[in-house]
């Protein structure tokens, strides 16, 4: 094993990127046949290439070394004759007289253990029984979506869920488990509770935990890419078998399909886990990686680099990538982690390949880095450019941050916890971060402007795998808070992000409660912190069934998630309403063809209860009290109505 470039090496700033060739082909990696398999690299700059042929996961020495041939537009290329069904294989670059070290190409679609080595594969055998016919749910429009964000490792792994295969994608198939109290778990609860679609955290090979030593209870997030077209073998029940990888994760795929649920992966091309020993660099160095102006890594990701998605080749891999796991597994939606990092042109261009594939598929991610980028940011796809991209959404900070408090100032209240001035953020969210006259931007918390042209490029959440659950941040901001007032404050604000227009999201757990004890960044904590309690569920029965009829209220309403901007201007309009902490709007005239003509909502984020006049007429109430009942909980006369503390109240007019 040589020694690689340094961070920053200056033989790397020899070439300009900009004279590399560009491939346009879509045969890079692995093609393998019966007869022959075809290995092709691309490595400009490479002055030699060697495939390495081993015949198990675990041989330290391959049983076939050969040379590539270099091609046009930088393509190094093998036909090697013969059957090569599941033999292992490793690419190796020789640079300026320097043989790297040996890793599997970037567009590997199958490994072994850890990553090491690629896997030649025959891909039609992978498929589940029924793939063919496989399909997700198809949306109307993105707003119709529910999404619930989920560790593949937290589903299933505690002692009370009552799943078998603990921690693997095959725990997610499991129907029927159940907790020691009998409440369903897993699968089950996902079709019992309502969601439209799982968002998965990262399921591609990352490079966190050492598959190795598969039962030594291991946790990790996966934000560490290694290999971005294969499968994790953690969640595999044989990581060293990329057939069976690749096989279990289709098998999860279809699972959720065939109970009507979307599956959306959790990617992360802003960044690769390591960076010197990383494919990208080892087989074309520096290329895939943006620079500073000392020539080393760029970092705006805080993770060590920041790949370079407005270069040809890395923009071709993204396109490549996305396009390869919608295709071969089926896969609903794509959020993209730090998607500030990448350019405009390359999300808008995702955008519309994967729009080719599945109109109805869901793209959105995170609108800002960790730390500033060389690259101009009038050109990455920030918050603030979102009205720049093409059927991608971002995620509202404003309105979570409104809700609960500030995501850093862990004892920061928000409007759920009594604190003023966050109105103005909130009616933001209600309207998705679009342009409503009602709105007063101004006084948005951190956007001073709309970003979002649709309604459909925003995600509204109080709460996600980062940072405090909802549950901790309140009862950290809200010391000596009963367990009644908090549990006020957290059915408050996801009742304020499931009635909202917009992309509707909830952190696994969050509804029932689910606590990590107070630590906030629980990336790599142990299963005790990160592991969903069933009991939870059985505990918070009262907060668990809430949440369904609140999912449903949501699915069976289309007030709640119109298409489109000029909707929510014709039919929302906002109550004048000067008291802190109150905020109330109506949806009139049977907005997105509702079978309600006329809704009121009202939510009050102080802790008394305040008094409001409406017009007059007989109304019925389908939120109040902390409770919800499409049927009706009672009808009440309008004038002077009171709406209880830190609770929302709907009311709805015949």
């Amino acid at each position: 094993m040589m020694s690689t470039p340094s961070s920053g090496n200056p033989k790397i700033k020899r070439f300009s990127y900009k004279q590399y060739p560009v491939y346009e082909g879509m045969d890079l990696g692995v093609t393998y046949s019966q007869n022959q398999t075809v290995f092709k690299l691309w490595s400009p700059a490479a002055n030699q290439v060697k495939v390495n042929i081993y015949g198990q996961d675990e041989s330290q020495e391959p049983e076939l070394i050969k040379k590539l041939l270099k091609k046009n537009d930088g393509v190094w290329e093998l036909v090697l004759k013969g059957d090569f069904l599941n033999k292992y294989y490793t690419f190796q670059i020789s640079w300026d007289g320097q043989w790297f070290a040996e890793v599997p190409d970037p567009y590997a679609t199958a490994v072994g253990t850890n990553g090491k080595k690629g896997m030649i594969v025959h891909l039609p055998s992978t498929d589940p029984e029924g793939w063919k016919s496989d399909q997700g749910p198809q949306v109307q429009s993105a707003t119709d979506a529910i999404i619930y964000e989920l560790h593949i490792r937290d589903l299933s792994v505690h002692v009370n869920a009552g799943i078998d295969n603990k921690g693997k994608f095959l725990g997610l198939c499991e129907l029927g488990t159940q907790s020691h109290d009998g409440e369903s778990t897993g699968l089950s609860h996902l079709k019992e509770l309502g969601i439209t679609h799982v968002h998965l955290l990262p399921c591609f090979d990352f490079d966190a935990i050492d598959e190795s030593f598969p039962e030594s209870n291991q946790f990790n997030w996966g934000y560490s890419p290694q290999n971005y077209n294969t499968p994790e073998g953690s969640y595999a029940t044989v990581p060293g078998d990329g057939n069976i990888r690749i096989k279990e994760f289709k098998q999860l795929v279809k699972t959720l399909h065939d109970h009507g649920i979307g599956v959306i992966m959790d990617v992360v091309y802003n960044h690769t886990g390591d960076t010197k020993n990383a494919s990208f660099n080892l087989l074309t160095p520096g290329y895939f990686y943006r620079q500073d102006e000392a020539g080393g890594f760029s970092n705006a990701t805080a993770c060590g680099n920041e790949t370079a998605s407005e270069r040809p080749m890395m923009r071709k891999f993204m396109l490549d990538s996305v396009q390869y796991w919608a295709r071969e597994y089926h896969i609903d939606g794509f959020r993209f982690d730090l998607m500030g990092v990448h350019d405009i042109e390359t999300m808008n261009l995702i955008s519309r390949a994967l729009k080719k594939i599945n109109p109805g598929i869901i793209i959105y991610g995170e609108g800002w880095t960790a730390n500033d980028s060389p690259f101009p940011e009038s050109l990455r796809a920030l918050k603030h450019n979102t009205h720049l991209l093409n059927e991608i959404a971002s995620f509202n900070d404003d309105l979570r941050d409104a809700v609960k408090g500030h995501w850093s100032r862990h004892t920061a209240k928000g409007f759920v916890s009594g604190k003023k001035g966050f109105e103005e953020s909130i009616r933001f969210g209600i309207v998705a971060s679009t342009y409503h006259p009602q709105v007063n931007y101004k006084k948005v918390n951190y956007s001073k402007t709309p970003w979002a042209k649709e309604p459909t490029q925003c995600i509204n959440y109080v709460s996600c795998h980062d940072n405090h659950t909802l549950y901790d941040k309140l009862k950290i901001s809200n010391p000596g808070a009963t367990e009644e007032a908090l549990i006020k404050m957290h059915l408050l604000s996801n009742t304020i992000v499931f009635t909202s227009q917009g992309i509707a999201f909830m952190h696994a757990g969050v509804e029932m409660l689910r606590t990590k004890g107070g630590i906030e960044n629980s990336f790599n904590s142990p299963d005790a912190v990160n592991a969903i309690n069933w009991e939870w569920k059985s505990k918070n029965k009262v907060v668990y069934n809430y949440y369904c009829q609140l999912i449903q209220l949501r699915k069976n309403h289309p007030a709640f998630r119109m298409p489109n901007n000029h909707m929510i201007q014709k039919h929302l309009k906002f109550f004048n309403i000067r008291e802190n902490n109150l905020i109330g709007y109506e949806i009139t005239g049977n907005a997105n063809g509702d079978s309600w003509g006329h809704i009121l909502l009202f939510f009050n984020g102080n802790n008394q209860a305040k008094h409001i006049n409406i017009d007059t007429g007989n109304y019925t109430r389908v939120i109040a009290d902390h409770q919800i009942n499409e049927q009706g909980l009672g009808d009440i006369q309008g004038g002077r109505i009171v709406i209880g503390g830190r609770s929302a109240l709907l009311l709805v007019k015949y």
